[in-house]
């Protein structure tokens, strides 16, 4: 079973890359948090009453909260997006008499396998940005000298025990359709693409959603003076709130596509027509393209809408060192979760395009050039950014009018123009060139071969 699972993992390279990549972060996120932890529960009491701002503990705490959440969202849905690639090797499996219990074992075998290939890596990366974080922390005053990282691996091997559990439970999940279908039914499923999203997954949805909307409550009603409770309320709730985008993806993509679809079927008759066919026909592989945009745009967004919200209504900003080091902090914490949704977003954005190289040689055998193909990529593209852009854009938007509530009293916040374009034009250089630089490759190579071989 083990030789099994690496063949399929060597098979599939591009979309494991990915999800070692995601499992990276997140090993490397608990541990960095692990360890400052660590080293405020070690440091000596001397050192702990030396300064009177937060504990090395709280600052640790309001880094790792979303961070490490939003790594493990990374992780999910870059090992959903992995399964689904296998969905017609797991299909054939089960037709050559490979039980539902085997299916899911050689899941699991995977999982395992590339969680401990980048575990070493990501231990050594967390190790360093802990070391790195404190020294900057002790630089600005907020943490005595005297505090040390612990050599103790005990952060380390709760970063990897927790990784590890929590895509053991999304691979549970994820495969859980095809080892419980017939096999026939299983095989058939594998070549086409349901068009609906099941029931369960909506009810999910709305469930999330609902527990979004009671967070964004929560932050709207905090009083004034409990800003940074008010401001990791609609944080919290932003991530909740994406998580709903992710699991209604296919249907909000869908819909989005069609309304946005038609300028685009105009100003290109041709490819913008099989474009937007493309993106309608397969929902779930758009939506596995679009939440990673949505991520960045979405969390990006609601903390700089907070940051300058949270300034106007203060009057100035930073005229103090406690006011300096809480901006300092929110952009640190800004920074961190961009990388980890810029990381989550180029990987899904070139595993998706790489995938399709049989499906461009099958376009160039009934008469489609490279040419036109790369204009159908492009018209895609510009659909994918503008879907999640705006999903993102949504749930910003109501998080940071959570937070505007709570801080003025009116929902309308203080809004950086000029930083709202910036998010916009990063996602779009993020989204665009990965399309594009990926099927240059995917449409290359001869036709007949990828049609008749191999699906990558």
């Amino acid at each position: 079973m083990i030789l099994l699972a690496l063949g399929q993992m060597r098979r599939r390279a591009v979309a494991f890359v990915g999800l070692a990549v995601a499992l990276f972060l997140a090993i490397a996120a608990l541990t960095l948090f692990g360890l400052l932890f660590a080293a405020d529960i070690t440091a000596p009491a001397a050192a702990r009453k030396a300064t009177t701002g937060p504990s090395l503990m709280v600052v640790a705490a309001a880094f790792g909260e979303i961070a490490v959440l939003v790594a493990f969202f990374v992780v999910v849905n870059a090992l959903g997006f992995a399964l689904r690639q296998q969905h017609r090797e797991l299909a054939l499996l089960r037709t050559i008499a490979a039980t539902p219990r085997q299916a899911r074992r050689l899941v699991r075998g995977q999982v395992v396998v590339t969680t401990l290939l980048v575990t070493v890596p990501g231990w050594a990366a967390g190790a360093v940005a802990a070391h790195g974080l404190l020294a900057e922390l002790q630089w600005r005053g907020m943490t005595a000298p005297g505090v040390r990282v612990p050599g103790t691996p005990i952060p380390m091997l709760v970063a990897l025990a927790v990784t590890l559990a929590v895509a053991l439970a999304a691979s549970a999940v994820a495969a859980r359709r095809i080892s419980r279908i017939a096999p026939a039914a299983a095989l058939t499923a594998s070549s086409t693409e349901h068009g609906r999203t099941g029931a369960l997954r909506l009810l999910a949805a709305i469930g999330v959603l609902v527990g979004g909307g009671l967070l964004l409550r929560l932050a709207a009603t905090r009083p004034a003076e409990q800003v940074d409770k008010a401001g990791q309320a609609a944080l919290l709730s932003s991530l909740v709130l994406l998580v709903a985008v992710a699991l209604a993806g296919p249907l909000a993509s869908r819909v989005l596509v069609a309304a946005l679809g038609a300028p685009v079927r105009v100003l290109a008759p041709g490819t913008g027509w099989l474009a937007d066919a493309n993106l309608r026909g397969y929902a779930r592989r758009l939506a596995s393209a679009v939440v990673p945009v949505a991520l960045l745009v979405g969390l990006s967004g609601t903390m700089l809408i907070m940051t300058s919200t949270a300034e106007h209504a203060a009057g100035t900003a930073a005229s103090s060192v406690t006011s300096a080091t809480d901006v300092w902090l929110r952009q640190a914490e800004l920074a961190l979760l961009v990388c980890f949704a810029a990381v989550s977003t180029v990987n899904t954005l070139v595993a998706v395009t790489a995938e399709r190289r049989r499906e461009f040689a099958l376009l160039r055998l009934v008469g489609a050039t490279r040419s036109q193909l790369l204009r159908m990529l492009t018209a895609e593209a510009v659909l994918t950014t503008a879907v999640g852009v705006l999903l993102g854009a949504a749930v910003a938007g109501a998080a940071s009018a959570a937070f505007s509530t709570a801080v003025s009293g009116s929902p309308m916040p203080s809004l950086p123009v000029a930083a709202c374009w910036w998010i916009g034009a990063g996602a779009t250089a993020l989204t665009l060139p990965g399309i594009l630089a990926t099927g240059v490759w995917a449409v290359h190579g001869p036709a007949a071969e990828l049609v008749g071989g191999s699906r990558d």
